[in-house]
Order: C-alpha cells, then structure tokens, then sequence
C-alpha cells in the first residue's frame, strides 16, 4: 500500500438483521485502521431497507457493540432516537426511487416475476438465465422485481489500495441483478452505490465475499452515470471461518458479540477470541492490535 495514500470517508456498514458476530468485529477493526492511517474520517451508515429482517434489537446492538469495543466512528447516528429520525434509509427513500425512475426512463431495467426458489431451481449456482428479459413485463407488474439489464459488456477497472484492477468484468452470478425488489424497496447494490455517493465515501472496506457486489456496483453506476463511484478506493479483506471454512455469518448462527458480553466477555477478550480463530493464540487490547497482528500490507 502507498503511505501517501489520503481519503476523505469510509464507512461501517452493518445490516441490523441479527446481533453482530465476530466476523463484523474484524470488518470494522480493518476499516478503523485503514482510516486512521489514511486520514479517513468513518461515516456509520447503518443498512435497513430490508423491512422484513430489520428489527430496533439488532439496531442498538449496532451501537452497544461499537462503544463496547471502543470502534470509533465520526458522522452518522449516536443512538436508536437519532438513526430513526435522521439516518434511516427510509430517510433517503427519494434518492432511491430517484436513480429507479432514472433507469426506467432510460430502459435499463425489466420486470421480473421470477422468485428466488425459481431461479436456484434454473441455475445450480443460483445465477439468472434471462426468464423474464425478453417477456416485456410491464414494469408496475404486481409482485415482480425490477432487474438491471446487464447484457452490454463493460470493462470495470475497480480501484484498490494496491493498484487498479484494470480487466474486471461483470460475474455470472450478478447477470440482471436486482434493483427492486418484488417488496417494492430497492434492493442492496443501489441503495449502497446511492449511500456511497450520498456520503461522499471514497474508501470501501468490505470482505473479499463482496467482490461481486463491487463490480455490480460499479456497472450500476456506469448506467446512472455516477462518475464518482468509479474513483472510489477498495479494500477486500480475508474473512473469518468456521472449523469447516465456511465464513461466519448471522444466518449461520455465528456467535454474537452479545453472547460473550452477556459471558462478561472484556473486549481484550473479543478480540482475543478472534485472533485464536486465525491460529495465533496471543494477548490482544484493542483493534489496533488485532489488524496489526493481520500483517494485511495496510
């Protein structure tokens, strides 16, 4: 990485659909010390368009786990009251709709009436084959999704702290990917591409599981002629995993942070847990220790 390297913000951006485990520990703790050495100031940004799995629990636990852990943050919500009333992205629903009607007008997108089940049932790898792109649906369909017409090949070259990876292409795996979903909320890869610019983000720390999403994003806001997005700087760090490989995550019943506190857990102890799941049993005392035990060349 190049010392001189400088950004404005970064961000922490957890999705309040379960009690944050370990694995996002790790996140946050990389993020906090690429912005420090950086100059970045971090932006918490806290992802609840998901109506369905959000829940004000798993919210508070967001802040509980970052002040517990002492992970620092500089704009963004201090506590429940202040996300609801003025963070939450339903305060920024017209950005999004906003960006929605832009692809419409321009014919970027389709109606898609096809659910999840129907396309894991098509595709083994879960990858869309184009059901819906050619039936024309109308685009106020009842219970269709809006998908991204992603046909056109574009070249992706994704900005890292290492240098530019200059022949990145669309993965199958994100071939017409959603922007709205069948809910009628927008779906993950705009709301997050809208977020970045919306806050002026120029350094995305994000686990190398995102890399897809950061291409898609990156297509996305060619389409919406986003310029800024495509100077954004990118960071994919390791991930934390089970005995059998598999990454920690929520769904998966990774432990919470919350478990080992109600364990009365220090963090020198979170931290120290972590460190042991990558092999190296060793004292730690805050974040800073651990990414530094990490050696990731920040």
């Amino acid at each position: 990485m190049d010392e001189n390297l400088t950004f404005s913000k970064t961000r922490l951006a957890p999705t309040p659909s379960g009690y944050l485990h370990l694995g996002n520990v790790l996140s946050f703790a990389i993020t906090a010390a690429l912005a420090e050495k950086t100059g970045a100031k971090i932006v918490l940004r806290i992802d609840d368009v998901d109506r369905e799995r959000t829940n004000k629990l798993y919210v508070q636990d967001i802040f509980d786990t970052l002040n517990f852990l002492e992970i620092p943050w500089h704009e963004g919500p201090r506590d429940l009251a202040e996300f609801d009333r003025e963070y939450s992205q339903m305060c920024r629903m017209e950005l999004y709709t906003s960006a929605l009607q832009q692809l419409r007008e321009n014919e970027a997108i389709f109606a898609c009436t096809c659910s999840r089940a129907d396309v894991a049932r098509l595709s083994p790898e879960s990858s869309y084959m184009g059901t819906c792109s050619g039936k024309k649906l109308p685009t106020d369909t009842p219970n269709a999704s809006w998908r991204l017409h992603t046909e056109e090949p574009l070249l992706l070259p994704v900005k890292t702290i290492h240098g530019t990876v200059i022949d990145a292409t669309l993965p199958p795996s994100m071939r017409d990917f959603v922007v709205k979903k069948r809910d009628t909320f927008p779906a993950y890869q705009l709301t997050s591409l809208i977020d970045d610019i919306h806050f002026g983000i120029d350094l995305v720390v994000r686990g190398e599981d995102l890399w897809a999403s950061t291409l898609a994003q990156q297509y996305l806001s060619k389409r919406l002629g986003l310029e800024a997005f495509q100077h954004t700087t990118f960071f994919h760090h390791p991930l934390l995993v089970d005995d059998e490989g598999h990454k920690l995550s929520k769904s998966l019943g990774a432990t919470s942070v919350q478990y080992f506190r109600k364990q009365h857990k220090k963090p020198e102890d979170i931290y120290a847990i972590i460190s042991g799941i990558l092999g190296v049993q060793v004292t730690l005392h805050d974040w800073r220790e651990l990414v530094g035990l990490l050696q990731l060349s920040l």
